[in-house]
Order: C-alpha cells, then structure tokens, then sequence
C-alpha cells in the first residue's frame, strides 16, 4: 500500500496557474489531470513541433520496455524520480505484472502529482509501493526519506530510474553530479534507466522556441546532446543498444516512418562494481 513519508498533504503549494512539466506531459499522453496553464503550453509545443506528442508517447512505451528488461535482469527494486500524473503504464504496473513482489519507491515534486499518486496507491491492485514529496535537485534528502528507505534495501540492486526528468535540471545545478551521488548509494548490480530530451532532431531556432516556452512553466527546459546524455551513464555499463533515440532501444514492433525526428534519447546502464 502507499507509504507515508512524512511530508504534509499538498495544500498551499498548488498552484494551477503556472505550467508544470509533469501535466503539460499528461495532456500529451491524452490524460485528463492538467489544468488550462498546462494545456496552453501543451497546444503551443504541439503546434510549434508536430512531434512532440509522438515523442512523448514514445518515451512512456520506452519505460515500459525498460522496466521489463531491468525485471528480466532480476531487478526487483524500483526508484522512480520524476515519476509525473499517474498514467497507464506505470512502474509499478510493469515491474508488478513481472513480478508481484517488485517494491517501487516514486518521488516527484508537484503536489498535484502526489495527490493523484497517492489516491492512486490508497487503493486496490498493486504491490508494495510508497509516494514520497521531493526534489531530483536534492538527493540526499531522496535517499533518507522514510518512503524511499523504508522500502527499498540500498545494500540490494535498485533500479534507478529518470525519465523524462533530467531535462528540466540545468548544467548550474549539475545534472551528472546529481546521478552519480545517487548511484553512489547503490549496490553494484543496480540500474539506471534514463530518458532525456534532445535538441539534436530539431534546428536551432525551433529548439530556442521550444525552451522559451518552458519559460512561464514551473521549471525550465534543457534539451541536451547525445553525447551529454551518454555522460550521465558514467559508471555504468550500458545494455545494448546503448544511448539511442528511444523508439529504437529495443522496439517491440515496426518502428513509424517519425522514428528520427522524436527527440528523446534514452537508455539502460548496469552499475559496475568498481
């Protein structure tokens, strides 16, 4: 059942006047849990780059596919930061359905998102799973959070996972840095499982519009090069195919005739016992 990690209910911190990633995100995976700040943001970027929706939906299939092969790898383990509105295709609903033992600790930021998560956890049909308010930016306080630890067993492989969500850390906040005092906390055998978006398929003044647009949200974008995001696997081996566009790490049917232009790269990396 869902965890309480101690933080108080979301009251005063909402504010659905201002754009959040996590529910411009929901309304292009087509869910109903944003409010017109977000679609706003939303209508503009799918009008500006067609692809956005397409890129999107193609980062929640490539968690999908991820989470199965972490599982496959014997993983059990779950922490998702960043985790965004409850959707289909959840973490726990993929590592649960391989394995009803699986444990899955999520975090994110947004009180809206935890108030959908929690609702969500308080009822029937999963396993053990907790719901913890905080932020990528401050790790430490991730990894002594009675929901995270309470959970998971850090001397044990965990997977790791951030998708989607170290694109809206900037370069000051150093988003490698951050990655790697997670992983440090980890077992060797742990995972990292990690997307982020790209400005590699767009040109130059399209991916400068679509920054700018993240301006009057609750967190800027920072779209990054492949090579950036290949970087924030160090210490890791990655699994084949190694930091690709997501619809090609491991498609599980014919790739669409948009495959190029969907700007997320994405991969999987096993923590090396160095």
């Amino acid at each position: 059942m869902a965890g309480d990690d101690g933080t108080p209910p979301p009251s005063a911190e909402l504010r659905t006047d201002i754009a959040h990633p996590a529910r411009i995100y929901n309304a292009w995976l087509g869910g109903k849990d944003h409010f017109p700040a977000d679609r706003s943001v939303a209508d503009h970027l799918a009008r500006m780059t067609p692809d956005v929706v397409a890129s999107a939906r193609a980062n929640r299939a490539f968690l999908g596919r991820a989470v199965r092969a972490v599982s496959a790898l014997g993983v059990r383990q779950f922490l998702d930061i960043g985790t965004g509105i409850p959707a289909a295709g959840n973490t726990h609903e993929v590592a649960q359905s391989v394995d009803r033992s699986a444990r899955v600790a999520y975090v994110d930021n947004d009180p809206i998102v935890l108030a959908h998560a929690r609702a969500l956890m308080n009822g029937p049909g999963h396993g053990a799973t907790t719901v913890t308010q905080a932020d990528l930016r401050d790790p430490e306080a991730i990894l002594a959070a009675p929901g995270v630890r309470g959970l998971l067993d850090l001397s044990e492989p965990v997977a790791l996972v951030l998708v989607a969500v170290l694109h809206f850390v900037s370069d000051e906040e150093d988003p490698q840095g951050i990655v790697k005092r997670l992983l440090s906390a980890l077992a060797p055998g742990s995972v990292l499982v990690l997307s982020h978006g790209t400005d590699d398929t767009l040109d130059r003044a399209t991916a400068a519009e679509v920054a700018h647009s993240y301006d009057r949200a609750a967190a800027h974008l920072h779209l990054r090069p492949k090579a950036a995001v290949e970087r924030l696997f160090a210490g890791t081996e990655l699994l084949e195919p190694g930091v690709v566009l997501v619809p090609y790490w491991r498609p599980s049917e014919p790739l669409g005739p948009d495959a190029d232009r969907l700007g997320v790269y994405g991969g999987v990396g096993v923590l090396r016992a160095d």
